[in-house]
C-alpha cells in the first residue's frame, strides 16, 4: 500500500508529529491505541499498537529500524502472522508545505500466506481511508 499526501504544514511540525508514533490513533483508523514501551522516540524504540479490523483485534509490536529528522521514519510491525514495513518520507514543497510519502508492507507468515490473494482490494479501501485521515490530521496542525 502506497499513498502521498500533500498539506500546507511545515516539514519539521509534519515530523514531530508523525515521529511520535502515538499520534496513530488520531491518523490511521484501525489503531485503537498506540503505547511507547521502550526509548526516546530514537532508532530502537519500541512500541505496541493495538488495531481492530473488520471486527478482529490484532497486536503489533513496532520497532523504529531508521529516524532522519525532517526526512525518513521506517518502522518493522511484528504482528505474529503478517510482518510489516512502514516506511515514511518527508519532503519540504516548494510553497513551504510537506509531501507525505507513506509506503505499508505486509508480510504474512506461515498459513496467513494463504490470504495474500485476499489483500489487494482491502488494502486499497485502508489506504484511502489511512491517507484522508491523515491529510486532515496534518492540516490541522497547520493551522493550530
Amino acid at each position: 500500500m502506497e499513498r502521498t499526501v500533500t498539506v500546507d504544514t511545515p516539514v519539521d511540525t509534519v515530523f514531530a508529529f508523525m515521529a511520535d508514533s502515538t499520534s496513530t490513533e488520531r491518523w490511521d483508523p484501525p489503531t485503537v491505541s498506540t503505547t511507547r514501551t521502550a526509548g526516546d522516540g530514537g532508532v530502537g524504540t519500541t512500541y505496541h499498537t493495538v488495531t481492530k479490523m473488520l471486527g478482529s483485534t490484532q497486536e503489533i509490536d513496532y520497532t523504529v529500524l531508521q529516524r532522519e529528522e525532517d526526512a525518513l521514519l521506517q518502522l518493522e510491525g511484528d504482528a505474529g502472522s503478517v510482518k510489516l514495513l512502514d516506511t515514511i518520507r518527508f519532503e519540504r514543497t516548494p510553497e513551504g508545505g510537506t509531501a507525505v510519502h507513506y509506503r505499508a508492507e505486509f508480510h504474512p507468515v506461515g498459513l496467513a500466506k494463504l490470504a495474500t490473494p485476499l489483500l489487494p482490494p482491502g488494502l486499497k479501501i485502508l489506504g484511502d481511508q489511512v491517507a484522508s485521515t491523515l491529510e486532515d490530521e496534518l492540516r490541522g496542525l497547520g493551522r493550530g
